[in-house]
């Protein structure tokens, strides 16, 4: 009697995980990965609008934000863990110059440095202490064989240039943005709340969903920050095929 027990608890709670990860309409759909940690295994990319605002949406079938990278105590080398919605948004759409390259949505967490200054995202009156806590970026994106083959950097600003940035730019010599925006994390998923300008045309826009590690140059010498560690792929291939949804909330 027990064990029939237990094999209908197992079952119930199976059925209520299939149940929680197949209640996503819209956007990309993935099928859960095993070799993926489950914290980092898409299941589900979406990003919607309602009026000017987007909301970046995306699953896993585990735990969203559950894990995070261990403190080094130094910056070179040091880890990134990021949940990345990557975009055919033209860079200038936010403030960069225009055409410098993929435009993405980043969700990070970093335990050995702040790049948001102007936040205070652990609420103890020291706005440069809380790089551990999930925290929104803009980041342009372009490929780097110096990050190994075929991957993607964070676009540097060369020494004595000065691109287009947004007013929130955290000061650090990358194509990078500090909007503010704070995640928000359920169980399973994670989303972002994204206001636009009404000029920007953001329906129109395609996209990807990403779980990515990235690694701060050991030598912090150009490119200062490599995706290195690409965890899954919503479509599979980043062929950015998710297609915005403009029904209202």
């Amino acid at each position: 009697m027990k064990h029939i027990i237990a094999i209908a608890i197992i079952q119930l709670a199976a059925a209520h995980a299939v149940m929680a990860h197949t209640g996503h309409t819209g956007g990309i759909h993935a099928t859960a990965d095993k070799a993926v940690s489950p914290e980092f295994d898409i299941v589900h990319a979406k990003i919607s609008v309602s009026g000017n605002i987007a909301t970046f949406h995306m699953a896993v079938s585990g735990r969203a934000g559950a894990n995070k990278p261990v403190a080094t105590g130094k910056l070179a080398g040091s880890e990134i863990f990021s949940y990345v919605w990557p975009t055919t948004l033209d860079s200038g759409a936010v403030g960069f110059d225009k055409g410098a390259g993929i435009l993405a949505l980043a969700v990070t967490s970093h335990a050995d440095f702040d790049d948001t200054p102007l936040f205070d995202e652990n609420a103890d009156n020291n706005p440069n202490n809380d790089g551990d806590v999930w925290h929104s970026h803009w980041v342009v994106l372009q490929p780097n064989d110096r990050c190994g083959k075929g991957a993607l950097a964070v676009v540097d600003i060369p020494e004595g240039t000065q691109p287009n940035v947004p007013a929130t730019w955290p000061g650090l010599p990358i194509l990078l943005d500090s909007p503010g925006w704070s995640p928000l994390f359920n169980d399973d998923i994670v989303e972002v709340k994204v206001p636009f300008s009404k000029a920007v045309n953001i329906a129109d826009m395609k996209y990807d969903g990403v779980t990515a590690g990235l690694r701060v140059n050991q030598s912090i010498h150009a490119p200062l920050l490599c995706v290195v560690d690409v965890m899954d792929i919503a479509s599979n291939d980043l062929s950015l095929p998710g297609k915005v949804d403009t029904r209202q909330k």
